[in-house]
């Protein structure tokens, strides 16, 4: 427990990183580290999430990065202005190297046409062919545009490992040094006129392959670092809501404070149309809030004197004044942004066959390429080694181990941050995929399928003037803590009847109350306390209270002792909400099974399961019973979900596959579930169950098109139906269509 409490959680921003390999490369370089207990690397969000000891520095892990050969800074979410700005740079050095090497490479990329009988008709000026010329155009290319791949392969080997820079400057390389090899034979025997030649004695050289491979592999890192970009607008969006001032009270006047200055105790005015800056609690005025954004709830929530606000959420038209309680990264908003991007660095089960295959990846397409030269130079080509090369080339740059590497990590980027903006929070990927194959999903009652607060639903008086005693009775109670007390309270509160100051407070734990009023005593409770004090209510009130009883409604007795004595009789009920219903129901189509555990009486488990439609009840449980059932569960019927609200259903929610947690603000930080739901509404539950299936279902699509493309490319590759510069065009496209496909997720309808 000791060396667990030391441990710091670290998100480092990663420059540098070329394909999937290099992430894997940067996360064992970590993991190898004395002191780190854990490391996980994201190539789609290019950042590192580090957890370490004592014994490390935030200062060790930058240069153990650097000596990988790679850049890294610590991240801040409050401000990713730096991150960013270095992404904007790197896209901007991307976007200008492209067009040189378009430049460069469209002339040469012309004299292809001589490759192709059916274009021969072209005509294509002598200068154009020279091999000289050729070469001062493929030169640069080659060597400036191309310099990233050979600093990457070099890292990458230096490192003991083999990425897809070691494939493209292997393969251009080669196409490069076997042109620049036949130019200077060529110079040497013909002494021709380096510009002006002779069509018939020029050699055949590949400098149009390199250059054109290297501008198509550039392009495709253009447009994957765009597509990429679009992908992690989403949880931007998040940290765009964050206001920058805040309207503080100093005195008898507001000041204007940057937000990151805010303290809790904090008295913050806010104006009709405002940002609110923090969380905290109305003091003053009233109001309507868009929460939209933070729990995805679509109608405007009411604001008055003692309500919650959230801080990133939008005023109405009115003003209020609130207390804030929590500011800066203790918000709702920043465990928002928080659990997004670490359940974005995390990784879910499904990656680790990609990983494994990445790793061995490039030296096995290396040897094809070697084998696949060697059969064509000796057997089916004997002596031409044109021929062999190129089809080698080929092979080595249709390989990509990107798209392997990017199929899952992008994936889950859209998917958490589309889940976020519904009010739901995926703390970590394998939550994420597990909650796709759930059959059973197991319910507590109090504050999960209800609304976990009782109402009063009906009351009845016998003796006095009734507003007397309703006043009465408010008051003693309004000292008891019980909820079913302070319902009662707020409920005569809300009649315009007025409460008086009580005395000689007594509580009787398991019975009730007892106070005085004016000259009134005042007991309140079950019925057998007050049975045990004297005197039986009228019948007519046992009568109700047995059929109040009888559906499944919490009753609470009162007896006031005075000049006359008068009874009140009370029915609680913990409402249902709206939306247990419909979700039970969309549950069901999904497949899964819904169980009812709670810990309440079976005849009222029974009444809430029927009005809902929940059929297996398992009710009068204890936490540990909750616990034991859920294992019974996995173990008969499969992977098992609990939904609960984080209190006495913390062992049942970590014992499940999935624990879904029912938050309002206060509740969010449950560390026992793997899915929080901001608002607690189950239609939001069903929501990250669709959400996890779309995405577990985008995860495989990638994955399978990713195999696919390698499958069927490389041998078509090796066979030689692929030209190196239409190989390399592929192997380019194949990185940006897994991101593609993964954003549409992002345009996902909510069902």
């Amino acid at each position: 427990m000791e060396s667990s409490e030391k441990q710091t959680n670290v998100t480092l921003d990663l420059y540098g990183m070329t394909c999937a390999n290099c992430a894997l490369r940067i996360e064992r370089g970590l993991q190898k580290t004395p002191g780190i207990t854990e490391a996980r690397v994201n190539f789609a969000m290019e950042t590192a999430f580090v957890k370490h000891g004592p014994e490390v520095a935030n200062e060790d892990l930058l240069k153990i990065v650097e000596s990988l050969g790679y850049k890294a800074a610590k991240h801040n979410s409050s401000d990713p202005s730096s991150h960013e700005s270095e992404q904007e740079k790197e896209k901007n050095r991307l976007k200008i190297r492209f067009f040189i090497s378009c430049l460069f490479s469209i002339p040469l990329l012309y004299t292809m046409v001589g490759h192709f009988k059916a274009l021969s008709w072209i005509p294509i000026p002598g200068w154009l062919l020279s091999p000289f010329f050729q070469l001062a155009l493929a030169t640069p290319i080659q060597f400036w545009i191309g310099f990233p791949f050979y600093k990457g392969a070099y890292r990458s080997l230096k490192n003991k490992m083999a990425n897809m820079d070691v494939l493209v400057a292997l393969g251009t390389s080669a196409a490069f040094g076997y042109s620049l090899a036949m130019t200077v034979l060529w110079y040497l025997q013909t002494n021709s006129n380096p510009i002006h030649a002779e069509h018939s004695s020029l050699p055949h050289l590949y400098y149009e392959t390199s250059a054109v491979l290297l501008t198509f592999l550039l392009g495709g890192k253009l447009l994957e670092t765009i597509a990429k970009h679009k992908s992690s607008l989403a949880i931007k969006s998040l940290l765009g809501l964050k206001p920058n001032f805040a309207s503080v009270k100093k005195g008898n006047s507001f000041e204007e404070v940057p937000a990151e200055f805010l303290k809790p105790g904090d008295i913050i005015q806010i104006r009709p149309g405002e940002k609110i800056p923090a969380d905290g609690i109305v003091t003053e005025g009233h109001s309507d809030t868009n929460e939209s954004m933070l729990t995805g709830e679509s109608f405007p929530v009411e604001k008055k004197i003692g309500d919650s606000v959230l801080g990133g959420t939008i005023n109405g038209n009115g003003s209020l004044l609130f207390k804030a309680t929590k500011v800066g990264d203790q918000t709702v908003l920043s465990s928002i942004i928080r659990s997004v991007e670490e359940a974005q660095t995390s990784k879910a089960p499904i990656q680790k066959l990609a990983d494994r295959i990445s790793s061995v990846f490039v030296p096995i397409v290396v040897c094809i390429a070697a084998i696949d030269f060697l059969i064509c130079f000796f057997y089916l080509e004997p002596g031409n080694i044109g021929s062999a090369l190129e089809k080698a080339i080929a092979v080595l740059v249709i390989a990509c181990p990107c798209a392997l590497g990017l199929a899952t990590p992008v994936s889950l980027l859209v998917g958490t941050t589309r889940a976020a903006k519904s009010g739901i929070l995926i703390r970590d990927a394998e939550s994420l995929e597990t909650a796709a194959h759930l059959k059973v999903l197991a319910f507590d009652k109090t504050g999960t399928l209800t609304e976990g607060s009782p109402i009063v639903t009906d009351y009845k008086t016998f003796g006095d003037e009734e507003r007397s005693i309703l006043s009465k009775f408010a008051s003693a109670e309004s000292t008891s803590e019980h909820p079913l007390a302070k319902s009662i309270v707020e409920f005569i509160k809300s009649k315009g009847i007025n409460m008086l100051l009580p005395k000689d407070f007594q509580s009787v734990p398991g019975g009730g109350i007892r106070a005085r009023v004016e000259d009134d005593f005042i007991l309140a409770g079950k019925l057998d306390y007050l049975l045990e004090s004297g005197g039986k209510p009228p019948e007519e009130l046992l009568e109700i209270g047995k059929s109040w009883e009888e559906k499944g409604k919490s009753i609470v007795w009162g007896k006031l002792d005075g000049s006359k004595s008068s009874w009140i009789l009370f029915a609680l009920e913990d409402k249902i909400k709206e939306s247990s219903k419909i979700a039970i129901r969309d549950l069901k189509e999904l497949g899964i099974e819904p169980v009812l555990l709670t810990g309440d009486l079976k005849k009222i488990a029974k009444l809430v399961a029927d009005q809902v439609g929940i059929t297996k009840i398992h009710a009068s449980l204890s936490p540990n019973e909750k616990l034991d059932l859920i294992s019974d569960f996995q173990n008969s019927i499969g992977a098992t979900g609990m939904a609960g609200d984080g209190i006495n259903d913390a062992p049942a929610l970590a014992k499940a596959d999935v624990g879904f947690a029912m938050g309002n603000g206060t509740d969010i930080a449950m560390e026992t579930a793997g899915i929080v739901i901001v608002k607690g509404d189950l239609q939001r539950l069903v929501e990250s169950i669709r959400i996890s299936k779309a995405t577990v279902r985008n995860i495989k699509q990638n994955l399978f098109w990713a195999f696919a493309y390698n499958a069927i490319g490389i041998p078509v590759a090796a066979s030689g139906l692929l030209a190196p510069w239409v190989a390399g065009l592929a192997m380019a496209l194949s990185s940006v269509s897994v991101v593609l496909n993964a954003l549409r997720l992002r345009g996902r309808k909510e069902t």
